[in-house]
């Protein structure tokens, strides 16, 4: 059968092919396909999948790297990796994982590419490496990602973090038929990565086309089952008291992993060991405590359907919609349990609201129930009127607005066509604001402070501006994944300027305000109008003239202001005839 699901492997890989505007090549389609569903599990969205892919030339063999700190993908403006970081924020034993892949078209799993990543790891894993040095050896993006988890581990010293390294070497062989001499390499390599440091952990996995047809063919669940104790119920909602081993199993996937997908992302903010938490703990930690629901707030779900059969729940579309610190903290105390651990006999209470498929209701409970905690207001923006409205105009031409992450993706919506809340606000902060440098700098971070969010999605834009960028920034990103001389580090640093110079171009102005785009929107014209080849040399010029006035590296030029000066004033508006000054 495994020459069938290569068959099947294949036509996958072509019809993801086929939605793309622009073609990637064979390999790079095949490496961000193989990374998509190594990962499915941690419900990363089409655009982190993509910036974690690495493959090209000085690769050391990797094709896709990815850093997590429990249920949060980390990238270069993640609050743990900044100056002013406090380490307590994380909770003492955090789960740290660094998940890599090797993906080849072959047919034959070989020696020769274990020993390059073996060799590539015991620089690129060391904390004692200048990054200088590695640079003369590896891509920069290579550097940079598994610079992210070098980082991590010096920032979380102090909480002894649980290390998992991941490694996937994924081809079109059979599993069946791999070498005896490539399964030592691989256990030596799970042995090398076990010393990245005391008490680490390592996994090394072989895929071949059987085994990835598994996991592309295997559709993650949405309905859970949730038993109970004790339940009242009213109408078609419930109330319910829980044990904690219920709960826990309840949270936890088959390898005992916290299911993000049960936790909204509008309240997935886990406040660490703030005072409320310290009390969960100690409470769930005490042989004398009182009744842990007794001390508790207890837990708040959503669903759109719930069936009770004997004393277990099944519930379709479920979201933890309140009592994130809860079930964190209980996470994070039982997850290592021994049996005898005396928060086993406890219970938890459980409201289970049965909203059915409308979203507006699900949202109000969302917001009523976590404007009672500490969650920040900024976490709930996803269910602002403006974001429900960009969604349903998206929707309407065709386009699947992600306000609720990885809402479309698991609906089998292609990601060509999805667009995330970053991605439009890098695109508007970018296009409509010329601050390419923000949208480069801060990934993760650009929507924190509520005056950029303010700015940013504001009911003066018109609904046809934010359509009109997303797609805009997309067909930016298309071209320049055409441009194979093009290092993925490069199209990282070029992306949201090259988007900038091009809109300049076509408006002959700078832009101050996403509502000068307007007349772009409704004329619909081509972002490649703008001669996107041309933009690309302009940007690429300008970086490095910069890098040779300066001696700086071409990330730190692309989140610098003198560029975006520099490109307007000298290469752009200087040449126009209506062109304002910066």
């Amino acid at each position: 059968m495994t020459h069938n699901e290569l068959v099947l492997l294949d036509q996958a890989v072509e019809q993801r092919q086929k939605e793309r505007s622009v073609r990637l090549p064979d390999d790079g389609a095949f490496e961000r396909f193989v990374c998509e569903y190594i990962l499915r599990d941690r419900e990363l969205s089409p655009d982190e999948v993509a910036d974690g892919v690495v493959g090209g030339g000085n690769d050391g063999g990797l094709d896709g790297i990815y850093v997590l700190l429990g249920d949060e993908l980390l990238s270069e403006d993640s609050a743990v990796l900044q100056a002013d970081f406090e380490p307590k924020k994380v909770p003492s034993g955090s789960r740290l994982e660094l998940w890599m892949v090797q993906a080849k078209r072959e047919t034959s799993f070989t020696e020769t590419a274990l020993d390059k990543v073996a060799d590539s790891l015991r620089r690129l894993l060391d904390l004692g490496e200048e990054e200088q040095d590695l640079l003369r050896l590896y891509a920069p993006e290579v550097v940079a990602r598994t610079g992210l988890f070098r980082d991590a581990l010096r920032a979380l010293v102090s909480r002894h973090v649980q290390v998992v390294v991941h490694f996937s070497y994924v081809t079109r062989g059979r599993t069946d038929s791999i070498h005896t001499k490539v399964e030592i390499k691989g256990h030596d390599l799970e042995k090398q990565l076990r010393g990245v440091m005391t008490g680490a952990s390592a996994i090394v996995e072989f895929l071949g086309p059987a085994e990835l047809w598994t996991r592309v063919n295997t559709q993650p669940s949405y309905t859970s089952e949730l038993t109970y104790t004790e339940g009242v119920t009213s109408g078609s909602s419930h109330v319910a008291l829980v044990s904690l081993r219920d709960y826990m199993t309840f949270l936890t996937d088959d390898n005992g992993t916290l299911r993000k997908n049960l936790f909204d992302l509008n309240v997935r903010d886990y406040q660490g060991d703030v005072e409320v938490n310290k009390d969960i703990r100690a409470s769930l930690e005490r042989a004398d405590s009182p009744e842990f629901w007794w001390l508790n707030n207890g837990v708040t779900v959503v669903c759109s359907k719930a069936t009770a059969v004997g004393k277990t729940y099944a519930l379709d579309d479920v979201q933890i919609v309140n009592g994130l610190q809860t079930s964190q903290t209980m996470y994070d105390v039982l997850c290592d349990a021994t049996p005898d651990h005396p928060a086993w006999g406890r219970a938890v209470l459980v409201r289970i609201l049965v909203t059915g498929d409308e979203p507006a209701i699900r949202d109000q409970v969302i917001r009523a129930t976590n404007r009672q905690t500490s969650v920040p207001f900024a976490s709930l923006h996803a269910t602002d009127d403006i974001q429900r409205d960009i969604e349903a105009y998206f929707l309407h031409h065709g386009w699947f607005y992600d306000r609720r992450k990885n809402y479309y993706r698991n609906q089998g919506k292609t990601a060509e066509r999805i667009i995330s809340i970053p991605l439009l606000a890098q695109a508007v902060m970018a296009m409509g604001l010329s601050r390419p440098d923000d949208s480069r700098a801060r990934p993760s971070s650009l929507l924190k402070k509520d005056a950029d969010y303010a700015t940013i999605f504001s009911e003066k834009v018109p609904l046809s501006v934010y359509l009109w960028l997303a797609t805009a920034q997309k067909a930016v990103d298309a071209a320049l994944q055409a441009d194979t001389p093009i290092s993925a580090q490069e199209r990282t640093n070029l992306r949201f300027h090259v988007a900038m110079v091009a809109v300049a171009k076509l408006l002959g102005t700078k832009v101050h305000s996403p509502v000068q785009v307007e007349p772009l929107a409704k004329a619909r014209r081509d972002i490649a109008e703008a001669d996107l080849a041309g933009c690309v040399q302009l940007v690429r010029d300008c970086v490095r003239g910069r890098a040779a006035q300066t001696g700086d590296t071409s990330d730190k030029i692309a989140k610098g202001r003198e560029l975006v000066s520099l490109l307007l004033v000298s290469c752009i508006l200087s040449s126009l005839p209506n062109s304002d000054h910066v």
